[in-house]
């Protein structure tokens, strides 16, 4: 009892002297919001083996039983020397290979139920908080981790969040070490799916570490919104503060209004509010904006809302929010209007994997596919179907794509409509949104009266947040009943099976449009089916009564301005749902681009009837070596009045385009050239032509643009080409790829939906234990008589408690075990992760010396192997040690000596061309200096680029 008291007591001194520097150093006020995404490391666990998942949630409390005792890999003295080290965000789904026996919607990557081994993932990192930070309110947020996290800090247990996509934040003031180091773990399981398409795996958006004062804004705490008369927009700009400290406080509020150039162009203020302790509250300030500049699609303007909280006249927090000033309305009979200009919605759904990274996507390939959704005439965009990374919508917002947001699952629970209230309010301040869908394809429900009420309720509850869009919900069964007889914006899935103009009869109040339409599946570059290879010709055909064409189901939405447009299933292919077929087939064929964003030719029909620009794309290519003499089936997608056809100069016909509709032309093969005319107002404006090629001769590579200033990340299109620098559109040439300077590749794809080749070429660890570990008393640690005798007499290490008393009898111990090796190559590092066993140790393998009377090390040491020392099978360690020794009973006493971590580095990037490309993603390693990569294929003259990053 007495020991308990003297430790009370200098518990007691402690927290004085922490009070007393509290009270002394003045506490930093500036908000800090930092990004934490490098320097993690990473292992894969186990759902239910407790050894493969590092023995987490096995001590005598659990971190659920008692505060802050995380254990395992959950503890902060955990040694995870061995495990890999990378940069968040990361997908780990996409590094796993392929197999049959794996989920089909997940593009048969090898995680989930029937594959444990690779189905939860364990992330740590270590962060200084500086002493000065005590006083200030700090958490840590996840944009998004897949899925079903849990997260510790300094071994205390924060909470799990099973959704995969909406991000959470938790408050570790109290929980931080002040001065010294912290220690951040999550376990991540996927053995579950969440949806039914590629989901991926593990912290995969950014992670940050937020620092306010006490009183501060709330997080995502500001809600911006305007209405327009005539050449002045009216801002109402709300912002939330808390005031976490334990007595009231007095601040004043200042909201300014920036322009692009950082102008400040408008505020407003409040002065001498008051707020309680431990409570928040909005307030709300009008300020009047004088010739705004409209968001639109084709100035998307966005300005910026500074938030500052100051208490005498002290800045105490700055909040930046991004927003623009613009009107959006539905019409049920004239569809949608922005800025009072009716705009034809031309919407893609996506997904949000990328070929080579998954869904770990860097923030300019979100750029990146906008871009290319924009290229085709896009001016819409469906989060498909789940709440989208931050980044996505700063893109959409910046480049000029309207937005719906999407909830992931209906529901009127409490935690149903807090993942709702969560999707609306962080992403309530982008211009780019004009929509909050409610749910998708709700088939238990959409047509009864339990999908109706629900619908009903979510409805109202999302109003109740935000009243300036409209709310829709995606219906694919039957209209006229459940979810479409009271949704305000009624979201058509595929209207082959329904009767629009019957549902807008009956419900003449009520705003609609296509929430999924189009559903073609299509092989990129490919032109005639080969089921058994799982290849689809990229014509727009219907693919079954179910289902229009592309240009059916553009038709029946332009020919009807209720309906507000439509969004094609979808703009990108994504992994997952290889419709119409199964294995081998991993990646959808629904895309207007491919996996890569490489066009395929449905995307020349939307150009033509979704832009003003002339358009003329002739398809299919024109190498048909061996179909001579036979009729191969030509189309042209134009803009144009007419086209005229020729074939080697000779004309085959001149036709006139239909609105909204294409040409055909039956051709006999003949090698050469194949060349559209088209025509306006009778007079000769486009041409475009398909060649006949002969073998590459060359590598190329063409470094694409990224819509974002200093970018650092370079994405390269690859393609082989003849003699006369064509590019080969049948070439299947595996291409290797080699890399110099401070980058690395991240990801390679090429959009076929049958490829089984690697995304990524990763380094391999294996983690090698110490096996049967023993040991015997010696009379000091110079003795070495017993390296090599027999263990029949000796005690398993640690059997007997080293307590004082031990000590008294036991000066000195050797320790032996043994561990086994795989045969390993001139490229592989062997490096011994040692612990401390004792106050002053040796270490031999194999018998040889390799470390000589080393002090006690709490972090640990490290040995880089001489392989020489080593052997393929069985190899010997021993340790001679003097023990450390308890001083009270509840010590812990090192008793692990560590682990041998193999590191066999990443196998040389490689891919083969698909329809004659291929795509490397180059990512900055942020040191100086210039970059090169080369591409090369055997028997061909290899290319190389200088990338600007």
């Amino acid at each position: 009892m007495k020991s308990y008291k003297i430790l009370a007591f200098l518990l007691l001194i402690k927290l004085s002297q922490a009070t007393a520097s509290f009270a002394q150093d003045k506490i930093e006020l500036k908000r800090e919001h930092i990004l934490i995404d490098t320097g993690w490391r990473f292992a894969l666990g186990h759902p239910y083996d407790v050894k493969k998942d590092f023995y987490n949630g096995t001590g005598y409390f659990s971190y659920l039983a008692k505060t802050g005792y995380g254990d395992g890999a959950a503890a902060p003295g955990f040694d995870d020397r061995t495990w890999r080290k990378l940069n968040v965000p990361h997908d780990w789904a996409v590094e796993q290979g392929f197999d049959k026996n794996a989920s089909l919607s997940h593009g048969f990557k090898a995680i989930g139920r029937n594959f444990p081994d690779a189905s939860v993932g364990w992330y740590r990192k270590s962060i200084s908080i500086p002493a000065k930070d005590l006083g200030r309110k700090i958490s840590i947020a996840f944009d998004g981790v897949f899925r079903n996290s849990i997260v510790w800090v300094n071994g205390h247990y924060l909470g799990i969040e099973p959704s995969g996509y909406h991000g959470f934040e938790y408050d570790i003031t109290d929980y931080l070490n002040y001065g010294g180091e912290n220690v951040i773990a999550v376990r991540v399981d996927v053995t579950i799916e969440e949806g039914w398409f590629y989901e991926g795996a593990g912290i995969y958006r950014h992670v940050w570490l937020n620092k306010t004062a006490p009183l501060h804004i709330i997080p995502n705490g500001t809600f911006v919104r305007s209405t327009i008369n005539n050449n002045e927009a009216l801002v109402k700009a709300s912002v939330t503060l808390k005031n976490d400290a334990l007595e009231n406080d007095k601040f004043n509020i200042k909201q300014s209004i920036v322009d692009a150039k950082g102008k400040v162009v408008a505020s407003g203020s409040l002065q001498n509010i008051e707020l309680n302790a431990l409570t928040e509250k909005e307030f709300t300030i009008d300020i009047p904006v004088v010739k705004p500049q409209l968001w639109d699609l084709e100035n998307p303007y966005l300005y910026q809302l500074l938030t500052t909280i100051t208490k005498n006249e002290e800045v105490i927090d700055e909040y930046k929010t991004n927003f623009g000033i613009r009107t959006i309305r539905f019409d049920a009979d004239k569809g949608f209007f922005l800025n009072g200009k009716r705009v034809e919605v031309k919407g893609t759904n996506n997904h949000q994997d990328h070929a080579g990274v998954g869904v770990a996507l860097p923030d300019e390939v979100q750029y990146f596919r906008i871009s290319k959704l924009k290229e085709m005439g896009s001016n819409a965009y469906r989060c498909s179907h789940n709440p989208p990374t931050p980044e996505l919508l700063d893109a959409c917002d910046r480049l000029g794509m309207l937005v719906i947001d999407e909830n992931r699952l209906m529901g009127i629970t409490e935690q149903n409509l807090n993942y709702l209230k969560k999707l609306i309010i962080r992403d309530r301040n982008h211009p780019s949104i004009i929509s909050w869908s409610i749910g998708n394809e709700e088939w238990n429900i959409e047509g009864n009266i339990t999908g109706a009420r629900i619908a009903k309720t979510m409805q109202a509850f999302a109003k109740t947040i935000d009243t300036t869009r409209a709310i829709t919900a995606a219906i694919s069964g039957g209209i006229g009943n459940g979810i479409s007889t009271t949704i305000d914006l009624l979201g058509y899935n595929y209207v082959a099976t329904k009767n629009t103009d019957e549902q807008h009869k009956k419900y003449p109040a009520q705003f609609s449009w296509g929430t999924e339409e189009g559903s073609t599946v299509a092989s990129r570059g490919l032109y005639s089916n080969n089921m058994e290879k799982h290849e689809l010709a990229a014509y727009d055909t219907r693919q079954n009564e179910n289902f229009l064409s592309l240009e059916d189901g553009w038709k029946h939405y332009a020919a009807r301005p209720y309906l507000a447009g439509m969004f094609i299933w979808t703009g990108f292919d994504y992994r997952g749902e290889p419709t119409p077929f199964g294995w081998p087939s991993v990646v959808s064929y629904f895309g207007m681009v491919d996996l890569c964003g490489f066009p395929k030719d449905n995307t020349w029909y939307l150009k033509s009837w979704w832009t003003d620009k002339p358009t003329l794309h002739l398809l299919p290519h024109w190498n048909w070596k061996g179909s001579e003499g036979k009729p191969i089936e030509v189309k042209a997608y134009s803009n144009c009045d007419e086209v005229e056809l020729f074939l080697n100069k000779k004309s085959l016909g001149k036709k006139r385009m239909e609105p909204n509709g294409h040409l055909n032309w039956t051709v006999n093969y003949t090698p050469g050239t194949l060349e559209a005319v088209g025509f306006k107002n009778g007079k000769k404006i486009l041409t475009d032509e398909v060649k006949t090629t002969s073998n590459p001769t060359h590598v190329s590579i063409i470094q694409e643009a990224i819509p974002i200033e200093k970018s650092t990340l370079a994405i390269l299109k690859v393609d082989v080409r003849d003699a006369s620098n064509q590019a080969v559109p049948t070439a299947v040439n595996e291409i290797d790829f080699q890399i110099s300077g401070p980058a690395k590749i991240i990801g390679v794809g090429n959009g076929n939906p049958t490829s089984l080749e690697p995304d990524q070429f990763i380094e391999h660890i294996d983690v090698i234990q110490i096996n049967d570990f023993k040991e015997k008393p010696i009379s000091n640690i110079d003795d070495i008589t017993e390296l090599t005798t027999d263990l029949t007499d000796w005690d398993y290490a640690f059997k007997q408690e080293r307590t004082q008393e031990f000590g008294k009898k036991v000066k000195a111990l050797i320790y032996r075990g043994n561990f086994d090796l795989e045969d390993w190559n001139d490229a592989t590092k062997i490096t011994f992760f040692y612990k401390s066993i004792g106050k002053q140790q040796s270490i031999y393998i194999n018998g040889k010396k390799i470390a000589d009377k080393l002090t006690e090390n709490k972090k640990g040491n490290a040995f880089t192997l001489d392989k020489s020392v080593l052997k393929v099978g069985k190899n010997t360690i021993a340790i001679l040690a003097t023990p450390i020794l308890k001083v009270q009973s509840w010590d812990n006493i090192n008793a692990d000596p560590g682990l041998f971590q193999v590191l066999k580095p990443a196998a040389d990037w490689k891919r083969k061309l698909f329809s004659g490309l291929a795509q490397v993603i180059v990512q900055s390693t942020g040191e100086a200096g210039e970059v090169t990569l080369k591409a090369s294929s055997n028997g061909l003259k290899p290319a190389i680029i200088k990338i600007k990053l």
